[in-house]
């Protein structure tokens, strides 16, 4: 089961790029990190200015614990920053701050790729999470029902994760404007803010190539189980 013909053909692989990609992540965060902005604005500061350049008053940037934990929160309307982002002045640091405040921009103008996602969450969270139990459950006890309860849940994890796409994307492209246009940095360290904001965007193309290996995975079983 658990080193099946799927599991070899799609799952293994997608695995292997998203080890890459977490590596990727690491290499350039690690590079960028000690190549400081020559304006030496903090990533709060910055976060700070694009929201209030947006009119985007009711939204705060507040400090959140862990390493890489960078997020925006619809819900509460923050930018929540880790403390070497938030009060980093690196290249990298000004990229994910720039980054989740695109989110922000987003949730203000109604971009519909992150209102749909906001939409889906809760139902792929309990296919995420219920999906294989039902599957493997109906495979050991021959449930065609049960498999197929299995699959159509686990095919809306599927469905965030390429959804994810275009938000993470669109996100990275209104940042690197928003940090042009607002003077944050000169346009010979626009490469390197690109490189950032593309290393985070390769973990996001490797979940969805993982998540899509799974599905294709589970539908081979299913077929061989019949």
């Amino acid at each position: 089961m658990f080193l099946d013909q799927g599991m070899i053909i799609f799952v293994l692989p997608a695995m292997l790029f998203a080890l890459y990609a977490q590596s990727k992540v690491k290499s350039t965060y690690n590079k960028y990190a000690r190549v400081f902005s020559k304006k030496g604005f903090t990533g709060a500061q910055v976060a700070r200015k694009l929201l209030d350049d947006m009119g985007l008053y009711d939204v705060d940037v507040e400090l959140t614990g862990g390493h890489l934990t960078d997020h925006y929160d619809p819900r509460s309307k923050k930018v929540r920053l880790s403390r070497e982002v938030y009060h980093g002045n690196s290249l990298a640091a000004l990229s994910i701050a720039a980054h989740e405040t695109g989110h922000a921009s987003q949730h203000a103008n109604g971009y519909f790729f992150l209102t749909f996602r906001n939409n889906i969450f809760p139902v792929a969270q309990i296919g995420s999470q219920m999906a294989m139990p039902l599957f493997l459950a109906g495979f050991f006890f021959g449930s065609g029902i049960l498999m197929e309860v299995g699959i159509a849940l686990f095919s809306f994890a599927v469905l965030f994760q390429i959804i994810t796409l275009p938000v993470e994307f669109n996100a990275s492209s209104r940042a690197m404007a928003m940090l042009s246009a607002a003077g944050f940095i000169y346009p010979d360290e626009e490469r390197g803010a690109k490189r950032v904001l593309d290393a985070a965007a390769l973990t996001y193309v490797a979940a969805t190539a993982v998540a899509l290996a799974q599905i294709l995975r589970l539908l081979l079983l299913r077929n061989r189980r019949d």
